[in-house]
């Protein structure tokens, strides 16, 4: 359920790319990929581009709190195609995110199994009887020690890459999390500390990369974070 649904609207869209067959843009945070069902909800990253390219569909998602690179497809081959492409995960991405606390090792994995946590959704949980397999790269890119006004002190902040091998939903809140260090600014899965120390999700789809679906040749598509 959302709560005082307030999507930013400068820019309304933000346009990276597009040629006859794909549109690359930029999501912000906190404005929803497809429309909820509420009317209230009906403004969406969708919607707004409808009105400026009306053939353009969703190929994948990204949460409403997660900013950055996000694919449309122009046409139905197209969509046919990148959507093959993610099916299977014959595209490459990578997300930034800052994470409360200091990770002591550089770099690893976490390999656990996701299900939506049902009494408790839109939220996932490990589950390793009837989860479906996941597994996320970490690197750390720069530790950092910021003022923490809720609790008056320093705190410990790293900013990682994260590489999704799978994409399940909210795989990297919940990965970061049962790693112990959740992302800041997370409302779903941070604990009271690591959600005031931002006022947004602190994480951002940097980099997506595929085969174009018309030229076969490989593209990619950066965007640095605002954070």
């Amino acid at each position: 359920m959302l709560l005082n649904y307030n999507p930013p609207t400068s820019p309304y869209i933000d346009v990276v790319y597009h040629d006859n067959d794909i549109l690359i843009l930029n999501k912000p945070s906190g404005l929803l990929t497809v429309p909820g069902k509420a009317p209230e909800h009906k403004d969406s990253l969708i919607n707004r581009v409808n009105r400026v390219f009306p053939t353009a569909t969703i190929v994948h998602r990204l949460d409403m709190a997660t900013s950055g690179i996000i694919c449309l497809a122009l046409n139905k081959a197209a969509h046919r195609e990148i959507s093959r492409q993610f099916q299977f995960r014959e595209t490459k991405k990578c997300y930034i995110a800052r994470l409360y606390g200091k990770l002591e090792q550089e770099s690893g994995s976490v390999e656990l199994p996701l299900i939506c946590d049902w009494p408790n959704r839109p939220k996932q949980m490990v589950d390793f009887e009837n989860g479906k397999h996941a597994l996320t790269h970490w690197q750390v890119l720069e530790h950092e020690v910021v003022e923490d006004k809720a609790l008056e002190q320093k705190s410990h902040v790293t900013r990682v890459e994260l590489t999704p091998i799978t994409g399940r939903s909210h795989q990297l809140r919940v990965h970061m999390k049962e790693l112990g260090h959740v992302i800041l600014g997370d409302r779903l899965y941070a604990h009271d500390d690591a959600k005031a120390m931002a006022e947004r999700l602190q994480l951002h789809a940097k980099w997506l990369a595929f085969t174009h679906p018309t030229t076969k040749e490989w593209v990619s598509f950066t965007q640095e974070p605002k954070f």
